[in-house]
């Protein structure tokens, strides 16, 4: 496809399909995009009477979805192109079709090789996800957040500590009803994540009205937004670029969505030929009642500990987590009736492996993680208590295996937080200390000066 022809394309689509706002911001490309280029009359596919009625619906900068009604075979071939429904722009603003055009070339040039790994991830979990949105009432496009979120990546993680493929932070995941503990995090979990992300954007959209603000909102804070609204007196996404109360990251946000979303449903548009889609995430789901390692889950299932990962992303550990009284597995699907016959003649005593710690004189728990290496916290998670207690010589303590225990991402990031936490403290009572010294000084100065 001709470079003016897909441009052409991105302006009909998105006014064709969705609501109407004003844009403003700050892109630069090497091309305007003028909606009434005499050249474009002479497309031989785009007639001028389209054009035109295209125009007419510039003319508004309404929010409520403009309604198209025509026959025009024209414009049914290009409804069949299954562009993003969800965001919205008014190209007679050049710098909306230059902000998507500009990230376009990002992901089909710039980060080509990068965006095509996304887009193959995406077959495995497209279905399932569209599925869940469908379901929630939600616009099936959507979808591409994860896209341009994570690259459907459940093993995503921010420097932000967002984590998954809809890359939630930990607050606004428990809020929404995902778990979070020292045995699972299930904003890994592709089906829960989803189910939790379309419930936020629901609510996102019920608090704005609308898609782009709802976006934005879920990549910046609903907070942040609502102030910038306040602040600029600005009543869509695209009048909020022009203001100085958004950070960068979310004014690329939409342009990103609508370029990530019109790319990976027209692919091959956009210069990507070849992409090896991996096949949809497929399953069987087993009730686990007592805990079990992974590599027994594998050796039932006749899989790898590599493919029982993958299929339960969430786990953290090296087996299902021993503080829920029934878990669901996912396994390979066709083997839930095998894997229950197999897993049934597994002795109890070597379906899951812990380690015992006898508790000596003088242990504390900093003691025995220093000795282990295993953090307090995972300590006292493995052992279901709430905080640090005094030991008692002779008792024990569960601990994580040896060889079979690594620490992720989450418990290097709270045993930094943990550090610094300590670390402030420690200075606290020597800054403390100081003030309250020159403010006696301070004090003494003006008793002997008012002396």
């Amino acid at each position: 496809m001709g470079r003016p022809v897909y441009i052409l394309f991105i302006c009909l689509f998105v006014n064709l399909f969705a609501p109407l706002s004003a844009f403003a911001g700050d892109l630069k490309v090497k091309e305007e995009v003028v909606l009434n280029n005499p050249a474009w009359k002479n497309l031989h596919k785009i007639d001028a009477s389209l054009i035109v009625s295209y125009n007419n619906l510039n003319e508004t900068a309404s929010t409520d979805k403009a309604e198209v009604i025509s026959n025009d075979p024209v414009q049914e071939n290009i409804r069949e192109i299954n562009t993003p429904s969800s965001a919205s722009y008014n190209n007679s603003n050049k710098i909306a079709s230059k902000a998507v055009e500009r990230n376009i070339g990002l992901f089909s040039i710039r980060i080509k090789d990068k965006f095509s790994l996304w887009l193959g991830r995406s077959g495995q979990y497209i279905d399932l996800m569209q599925d869940i949105l469908r379901k929630k009432d939600i616009p099936e496009d959507i979808v591409f957040l994860s896209l341009i979120e994570s690259g459907f990546n459940p093993n995503a993680y921010s420097i932000a500590s967002a984590v998954g493929p809809w890359q939630f932070i930990a607050s606004t995941a428990k809020r929404y009803g995902l778990e979070i503990n020292w045995w699972k995090d299930e904003r890994r979990d592709p089906v829960k994540s989803t189910e939790a992300a379309a419930d936020y954007l629901k609510d996102l959209y019920g608090m704005f009205g609308s898609w782009n603000l709802a976006m934005a909102a879920y990549n910046a804070g609903e907070g942040r937004i609502m102030r910038a609204m306040k602040k600029s007196k600005k009543v869509d996404y695209w009048g909020l670029l022009d203001t100085k109360h958004i950070r960068t990251e979310t004014k690329e946000y939409v342009p990103k969505f609508i370029a990530a979303s019109l790319i990976a449903t027209n692919p091959k548009e956009f210069g990507f030929e070849e992409i090896e889609y991996h096949p949809p995430l497929s399953f069987d789901e087993v009730q686990i009642e007592t805990p079990i390692d992974l590599s027994v889950a594998a050796d039932c299932a006749d899989t790898t500990i590599d493919e029982i990962k993958k299929l339960n992303p969430e786990l953290r550990r090296w087996c299902t987590p021993p503080d829920a009284q029934a878990y669901l597995l996912k396994i390979p699907a066709g083997t839930k009736d095998s894997f229950i016959e197999k897993l049934s003649s597994v002795p109890e005593e070597e379906r899951f492996t812990i380690d015992r710690y006898a508790i000596r004189k003088g242990d504390t728990f900093k003691s025995i993680a220093k000795k282990t290496g295993v953090p307090v916290q995972a300590i006292l998670s493995l052992n279901s208590m709430e905080k640090v207690m005094p030991l008692k010589a002779g008792s024990s303590l569960y601990l994580p295996p040896k060889g079979l225990y690594t620490l992720d991402r989450d418990d290097k990031a709270l045993a930094k937080k943990a550090s610094y936490t300590r670390n402030k403290r420690s200075k606290a009572p020597l800054k403390a200390k100081k003030k309250a010294k020159q403010k006696t000084a301070f004090n003494h100065d003006n008793i002997q000066r008012k002396g």
